[in-house]
């Protein structure tokens, strides 16, 4: 198996990916994001750790498919990035709710924070998606103390998640999206680039 397996796909190949994404999803929720290796989720799944390479490439990206992510945020987030620090917590915000607020995005985007938010769910968040996804490129942002602002941007951005779109309260439900940025993009550039022992201003 294992020599059939290094020289490509072998038979059966859709059930053999779902058979690695299965692995995958079971050991990223057991062992979280740090004690997953590809080599183990290959050995679950009865394949060579080449062909985990093959179908996913990294383990991050491993992680992300997992997650079943109907999105890459590392290459949504990049625009927001290249443009630098002055005005990021706004762009971020923007980009973040034009995602969200796509009617086919985000239901299955509403599948993947249920699933993150249900039992076991917080150590995929902490362990994995914070540091694996959200910390490099926000730490690309944030000018010192990264270990302290990007746990605060993520608390805003998982509350908002959870407050406009799995609980759809209002009136953050309904709120619109300009609206949104005024109120929270500011906060977030706070968290990003601000003083941390002052307060943020707040549009009104």
């Amino acid at each position: 198996m294992t020599s059939r397996a290094s020289r490509g796909r072998r038979p059966g190949a859709p059930d053999t990916r779902a058979e690695v994404l299965a692995a995958a999803r079971t050991s990223f929720a057991e062992k979280g994001f740090r004690g997953t290796t590809i080599r183990a989720v290959a050995a679950s799944a009865g394949v060579d750790p080449a062909l985990v390479h093959h179908y996913f490439g990294s383990k991050d990206d491993l992680f992300l498919a997992a997650l079943e992510m109907p999105v890459d945020p590392r290459a949504i987030l990049a625009p927001v990035v290249a443009l630098g620090p002055d005005g990021a917590g706004e762009r971020l915000l923007r980009t973040f709710l034009s995602v969200w607020d796509e009617p086919e995005i985000q239901v299955r985007l509403l599948a993947v924070a249920r699933s993150a938010l249900g039992d076991g769910g917080g150590r995929l968040l902490e362990d994995g998606f914070i540091p694996v996804v959200l910390g490099p490129v926000l730490g690309q942002l944030v000018k010192d103390r990264p270990e302290v602002r990007i746990p605060l941007v993520a608390s805003q951005v998982l509350g908002l998640i959870v407050t406009r779109y799995v609980l759809a309260l209002p009136p953050m439900a309904q709120m619109p999206a300009e609206d949104v940025v005024a109120r929270i993009g500011p906060v977030l550039q706070h968290y990003l680039t601000g003083d941390l022992d002052g307060s943020p201003r707040i549009a009104r």
